[in-house]
């Protein structure tokens, strides 16, 4: 399978932004982690970043013509962008929606996902394992 992960705003400070909730590893760190399972070693998985909601957008659109499955963590869009949701809903590819940190657990406004309801599952509050679970389920769609 041919696997898009997409990393919303901020995303790109993980190992220095609050490591008491996202901890110590860094989005390299987590991409190399997963390129590493048993998991991953068959199945071509492509990684974006981005702190701009339209460029992430226009990656999710394009993955029309590439990608099999999404992996997604918004970040901060997760709670109010229904651009990306409908960008989700509109391209028609299986996408599971991961959090590092337990969403609900947290403050009142991140509780709620906007994006949700478009994704074939939701995984939060497990650190770097929840990409992993995220690719077990894409795998398990085919």
């Amino acid at each position: 399978m041919k696997i898009l992960i997409i990393n919303g705003p901020n995303l790109n400070l993980l190992g220095k932004r609050e490591p008491e909730i996202y901890g110590q590893e860094t989005l390299t760190d987590l991409e190399s982690w997963l390129a590493a399972t048993s998991e991953a070693s068959s199945h071509d998985i492509e990684w974006f970043q981005s702190n701009h909601e339209g460029k992430i957008i226009d990656r999710i659109h394009e993955a029309m013509e590439n990608a099999d499955g999404i992996i997604i963590n918004p970040g901060a869009f997760t709670h109010y962008s229904y651009a990306i949701r409908d960008a989700i809903a509109s391209v028609n590819i299986p996408t599971v929606e991961v959090h590092l940190s337990d969403i609900e657990n947290r403050e009142a406004f991140r509780k709620v996902s906007v994006i949700k309801d478009v994704c074939i599952d939701q995984i939060k509050g497990l650190g770097k394992i929840g990409y992993l679970e995220g690719l077990k389920t894409l795998i398990n769609q085919e």
